[in-house]
């Protein structure tokens, strides 16, 4: 894989997003039915991307949620940087502009042979082509004694919104000394940086608000991604504050005791003030009761139609998806949602289908004025998604590009969502 410079990436990807996004003209005469199960950002994006690309296909968008609240930016909430309301999206714009029916209710099954859904109220969908956004789930028995009791004491916050507020609670009642301890998980999971960056940002409100304080990870593996920028950056703002162990030093986590709020390895067991548990996980449960996945708990898919590899007329998009070397992200779920919206476009109306420009752009915290970036492209290759031009920041970036970095995640947040929910 080719590393480019943040420049040459931008001038590429910039040419490539302007070609993804451009919409479809209409399509043949007769009126087609699409259902998107699932309105985080896969399953909107795809929903929005389809009512636009012409005015003969109905969408509708189920979702039970009435707004959606961003996982990614909200370590930012965790920290005490930015309230979870801006990090909260309403569906009014995508119905109002867009003209797609969103049904708030959950999918509770899906019928491929008759080509409907059935919600949770017994009334059923029909569609003509459905895509399925289930997002993630824990995978049961991953931890023994972590089950949602537990997680009302030990909170995830892997999903954003009530859990998030949980834990920020539990960080402000902390008193000043206590130890906060961080269970990472096994890979695949959603937003490989995102647990290491959570360390970083509540270091961030632990020197301002409680400098006594510590912060231990108790990883599942023994290398994560980015270390090298996120121990640098640790060493440099938190020093003495942040511990991690790996998986071959503990023996990895192997229970938790929310009675004691204790968390046990193989070799030791850890008492904290206030713990953060994010297990292991797989691709939701409509997914698995779908027979959309594999041995894997994951979902295959076809890397240029993101058709089901297992159940055809069924598309999926999102963290639920076996993606390559595409990690599981907010902005491959977003790239991967436009590139299935124009493939469905181009199947409905019996056009050429092309590979889409795939891309993952992010950037992550390591400080409130410290941020780092990446921008990776990838496409296609023997069926599956392969990695192909990137730009990673390095280490001996100075403090005015990191500086900028942080500044410029702002205004990338502010259009990503807009791109997503209108």
């Amino acid at each position: 894989m080719k590393s480019w410079t943040r420049r040459e990436f931008g001038c590429l990807t910039g040419a490539g997003l302007l070609t993804a996004l451009s919409p479809r003209k209409a399509l043949g005469q007769a009126k087609a039915r699409v259902v998107v199960i699932g309105g985080g950002i896969g399953g909107a994006t795809v929903a929005k991307y389809l009512a636009a690309s012409a005015t003969t296909i109905d969408v509708t968008l189920v979702e039970p949620r009435q707004v959606y609240t961003t996982c990614f930016f909200s370590n930012l909430h965790l920290a005490g940087l930015r309230p979870l309301e801006q990090l909260t999206h309403g569906y009014e714009a995508l119905t109002r502009q867009y003209g797609i029916t969103v049904v708030h209710g959950s999918a509770e099954a899906i019928d491929p042979a008759a080509k409907t859904v059935t919600l949770n109220n017994g009334s059923t969908l029909g569609y003509d082509r459905l895509v399925v956004a289930p997002g993630i789930a824990f995978r049961d028995g991953s931890l023994e004694g972590y089950d949602e009791a537990a997680m009302e004491i030990m909170p995830h916050a892997w999903n954003a919104g009530q859990q998030t507020r949980l834990l920020r609670q539990q960080l402000e009642s902390m008193e000043d000394g206590g130890l906060f301890v961080l269970v990472a998980p096994p890979n695949p999971f959603r937003c490989p940086p995102a647990p290491y960056e959570r360390a970083s940002l509540i270091a961030s409100y632990f020197q301002r608000r409680k400098p006594k304080a510590k912060i231990l990870i108790l990883d599942a593996k023994d290398s994560f991604n980015a270390q090298d920028l996120f121990q640098d950056a640790w060493n440099r703002h938190y020093p003495g504050m942040i511990e991690w162990l790996p998986a071959q030093f503990t023996g990895g986590v192997t229970a938790v005791d929310p009675k004691t709020r204790s968390v046990i390895t193989v070799g030791a067991t850890f008492k904290a003030a206030v713990a953060n548990v994010v297990p292991a996980q797989m691709a939701g449960r409509l997914a698995q009761q779908a027979g959309l996945t594999d041995q894997s708990g994951w979902c295959p898919v076809d890397p240029v139609t993101f058709e089901s590899a297992l159940q055809p007329g069924i598309h999926l998009v999102g963290d639920a998806i076996i993606g390559g070397d595409m990690p599981k992200s907010a902005f491959c779920a977003n790239s991967q949602a436009k590139a299935c919206a124009f493939a469905i476009a181009a199947d409905l109306a019996g056009s050429a289908q092309f590979p889409a420009h795939l891309f993952n752009t992010c950037y992550t915290y390591l400080a409130p004025d410290d941020a780092f970036s990446n921008a990776i492209s990838f496409k296609p290759v023997d069926g599956k998604l392969k990695s192909v031009l990137s730009f990673i920041s390095k280490v001996e970036e100075s403090a005015e590009v990191r500086r900028k970095a942080a500044r410029a995640a702002e205004g990338w947040y502010d259009a990503f969502t807009h791109d997503v929910f209108g």
